[in-house]
């Protein structure tokens, strides 16, 4: 289980957010064509990066338990907004669904075997695991 989040309204701008996670302070915020001041990442990148971060790690960590020779891992994501009528493995048929377009790069003298598993194991990474789940968020006012 991880630590509280708080996330608190910034004197940065309108839309300025400071977020606390244990010792770190991390800024968010919109870009200034969305009205924001642009002094951090908008909440879909971090949305990208916790699951670039996870599939890198989860990758990395299996690796490293199969004594694999994997020397680096990048990882690029992209989320838009497509028509439910274009996306035909989709459940939802009306509206627009969220797409997360994710790449791997891989780097070391992985056999193709070994590059396949860890294709595999990146679907496998916890917060993928939690973006394709049933998700229940519970809001209370304090």
């Amino acid at each position: 289980m991880s630590d509280i989040v708080l996330v608190e309204d910034s004197e940065a701008g309108p839309f300025a957010q400071t977020v606390r996670s244990g010792a770190h302070l991390l800024l968010a915020d919109e870009p200034t064509a969305s009205g924001g001041n642009d002094t951090g990442p908008d909440p879909y990148s971090y949305l990208l990066a916790a699951l670039g971060t996870c599939t890198a790690m989860t990758l990395r960590l299996y690796a490293r338990q199969k004594k694999w020779p994997l020397q680096k891992v990048r990882v690029r994501l992209k989320h838009d907004k497509i028509y439910a009528t274009d996306c035909a493995s989709c459940e939802t048929k009306e509206g627009k669904v969220d797409r997360i377009e994710r790449s791997i790069e891989l780097d070391g003298p992985l056999s193709d075997e070994q590059r396949k598993r860890l294709r595999e194991i990146a679907d496998r990474c916890p917060v993928h695991r939690t973006l394709v789940s049933e998700i229940l968020i519970s809001t209370q006012l304090a």
